[in-house]
């Protein structure tokens, strides 16, 4: 029985996961989110990894990342598992997998073998470093492409060594760009009424995310720094301290300079030749901060935030997330959904965060148990409930 849509967006397209840990599952979770009919494959539970990818079934990630799928098992491994995927990817828009390369070639699942089967079919990949090149074999992980793509270089305090950030932000934008390749090639496919191949690797996604920091290099030879909450570029921009807590202040160019002073109290800091320049102000940032703060320490984070806004000077709290998801804002965006036919648990997750007015996304199914819906899809796939029954017998479902 079909699972509840998404949305109906992307409802004509069926894809086959083979994804597992984060990038992967990312990627097909866009898919999934705006109404593609999303099958995950595990292995049967007798030949899985004993360890769970992307920690506990029932826990926060794993939910986040699996919501509206359905789940089959296979075994890819036993001739009879492969004959059922090859049939399923005769019928199949796509595939995504974050194998190695080595990994999905001696599985017969690679995409020079699978579009034999089908040439309309998109191939999606993710991996740590390419498919190819001298560290094609390497395991990725998201804190390895973050210090090789250069991120940790510019993240953090300066002097205080190379710090990571919070979130595995290479393992996140390398599927968010492998779905959006994926999209762009179901798109040329209407065209050409062919499949192609989409790759995209850790690194590169990284690399790629790095944006004007890696433009300061590549443009003007200029190596950028650690600094912090301080922008490398406009300035005064950065973290300072009220009487409660800290806000966010970012000031660019001349305009707003001269707001945020007459906001603060402090007009005569533009009468300082020291400041008196986007140069002046970069060259003598700390002692700026300083005088900043020692006007921000007077009032709260509150009334700073309030009032520099309404002065034209961006400005904005610094939560936690829990009172993240409780400002006014964001619980007016929605994005915080609750996931319904869950039982006795709450799940609440992440919407996403872009709308579309006529097909919207939304939570419509629970994270899969292992397996849940196998004879469902085989049955849909045209194999004959005798045939199911035998897949079983022989533990390749």
């Amino acid at each position: 029985m079909p699972s509840p849509k998404a949305s109906e967006a992307l409802s004509r397209f069926t894809v086959l996961d083979l994804t597992r840990i984060r990038s992967g599952p990312t990627a097909v979770r866009q898919l999934a989110d705006w109404g593609a009919n999303v099958i995950k494959i595990d292995a049967p539970s007798d030949v899985a990894d004993g360890e769970q990818p992307g920690g506990p079934r029932h826990g926060a990630d794993f939910q986040n990342l699996h919501r509206n799928k359905r789940a089959m098992s296979l075994n890819l491994k036993d001739p009879e598992g492969y004959k059922v995927f090859s049939r399923m990817v005769e019928k199949a828009d796509v595939v995504v997998e974050n194998f190695r390369p080595d990994v999905k070639a001696r599985l017969g699942i690679d995409y020079e073998t699978l579009r034999k089967i089908n040439p309309r079919l998109v191939y999606g990949s993710i991996s740590g470093f390419g498919q190819d090149g001298p560290y094609h074999k390497r395991p990725g992980f998201d804190q390895i492409a973050q210090g090789m793509g250069g991120l940790m270089s510019i993240t953090g305090a300066p002097g205080q060594g190379p710090m990571r950030v919070g979130i595995p932000v290479a393992d996140l934008t390398a599927g968010l760009f492998c779905a959006m390749g994926i999209l762009t090639a179901l798109l040329e496919r209407d065209q050409s009424g062919e499949g192609q191949w989409v790759q995209t690797s850790l690194l590169q996604a990284q690399i790629f995310m790095l944006d004007f920091q890696a433009a300061r290099w590549l443009m003007h030879g200029e190596v950028p720094e650690q600094a912090g909450n301080n922008h490398p570029t406009s300035i005064p921009t950065g973290v300072f301290k009220t009487s409660d807590g800290y806000i966010n202040i970012a000031t660019t160019g001349q305009i707003i300079w001269e707001r945020l002073a007459h906001a603060i109290g402090a007009p005569e800091l533009l009468e300082n030749e020291a400041y008196g320049s986007i140069k002046a102000r970069s060259a003598n940032r700390d002692a700026l901060n300083a005088a900043i703060e020692v006007c921000t320490v007077k009032r709260t984070s509150t009334e700073w935030v309030e009032a520099l806004n309404a002065a034209g000077v961006p400005c904005g709290p610094i939560y936690s997330i829990d009172r993240m998801f409780d400002d006014a804002q964001v619980q007016h965006l929605g994005i915080a959904q609750d996931v319904p036919d869950t039982g006795d648990r709450h799940v609440r997750l992440v919407g996403q965060p872009f709308t579309l007015s006529r097909t919207p996304s939304r939570m419509a199914a629970r994270p899969p148990e292992t397996g849940e819906h196998t004879a469902d899809v085989l049955q849909e796939f045209g194999f004959s409930a005798a045939d199911i029954a035998e897949l079983k017998t022989k533990n390749v479902i």
